[in-house]
């Protein structure tokens, strides 16, 4: 369920398409037929999504979309876990909860002005990739320890 940037499964045009978000095109037809959003937290693996947690019940009742500040954060999300040794633990543990995060403190403050600002940012980083840093693990891991108590169940 989870992809690295070294993942033997990913084809040599599966890498290309992946790398200039191309993948993400047929996307837009959800955006068409009012599935999904420009602007929203991104879908999850339903296996990896814990509906116990009221935090997800909250992001799941926000049409999904194709970009939001967390995802800007993690372009290069498949680069970053190819350094990681145990991918699934890391996401499960670390990278999955600091997404979680991230999406409620934007739905949060979310506002259409706030959404035209992500859209401007993703263009950026779209035509700049360099613009787009991301977080080190010990960023996230510390993130997460500092919101440790928040209430997460039901």
């Amino acid at each position: 369920m989870i992809t690295a940037a070294n993942d033997t499964r990913v084809t040599p045009i599966g890498r290309v398409l992946r790398k200039t978000k191309i993948d993400e095109l047929p996307e837009l037809w959800n955006v068409v037929i009012g599935e999904m959003s420009f602007v929203g937290p991104r879908p999850e693996v339903p296996d990896l999504v814990d509906l116990d947690d009221v935090r997800w019940n909250e992001v799941l009742s926000s049409r999904p979309g194709i970009t939001d500040p967390v995802t800007l954060s993690l372009r290069n999300e498949e680069r970053f876990l190819s350094d990681i040794p145990d991918k699934e633990k890391f996401y499960s543990e670390v990278l999955q909860p600091y997404k979680l995060d991230g999406y409620i403190k934007y739905l949060r403050k979310r506002t259409f002005a706030t959404d035209i600002g992500v859209l401007i940012q993703t263009l950026k980083a779209i035509v700049m990739p360099h613009t787009a840093t991301p977080p080190t693990p010990e960023e996230m891991i510390s993130r997460r320890s500092q919101n440790a108590d928040a209430p997460t169940v039901c």
